[in-house]
């Protein structure tokens, strides 16, 4: 695990430039576009509620009212959090009679929680 000099001043200790380091970032840089959409992902799962939701549906299908009373929040507002997560594509939902389920739409939002997990996990035996 790398480990970094203690935490002392954010900002070198003197102004340069390093020109190939700086083009090589603007070389890989995202488009514009992917960049917005994924921080707008970021936004998304970091908001507390919304993640207890998506960890939630990682273990299962759950309806608003298994939802709701799992986060300790009205339906309302849950099924808000799910239209927002509905429209990143985050989560999807089918209907069994009048009950609607939703579920993660694939392995890539599992796979997004548990890899942060791990990095915080990992950061705590430093």
């Amino acid at each position: 695990m790398k480990q970094d000099l203690p935490m002392q001043n954010e900002q070198c200790d003197c102004r340069c430039i390093h020109q190939e380091r700086v083009d090589a970032a603007i070389e890989h840089a995202l488009p514009q576009r992917e960049n917005e959409q994924t921080a707008t992902l970021f936004k998304a799962m970091g908001d507390p509620n919304r993640l207890r939701i998506l960890w939630a549906l990682d273990h299962g299908e759950m309806c608003v009212c298994d939802l709701a009373r799992f986060v300790e929040v009205s339906e309302s507002a849950v099924s808000h959090q799910l239209r927002q997560l509905r429209q990143l594509q985050l989560v999807s939902n089918r209907r069994q009679g009048s009950i609607l389920y939703y579920r993660l739409n694939d392995d890539h939002v599992s796979s997004l929680i548990h890899l942060a997990l791990e990095h915080l996990r990992a950061e705590k035996n430093i």
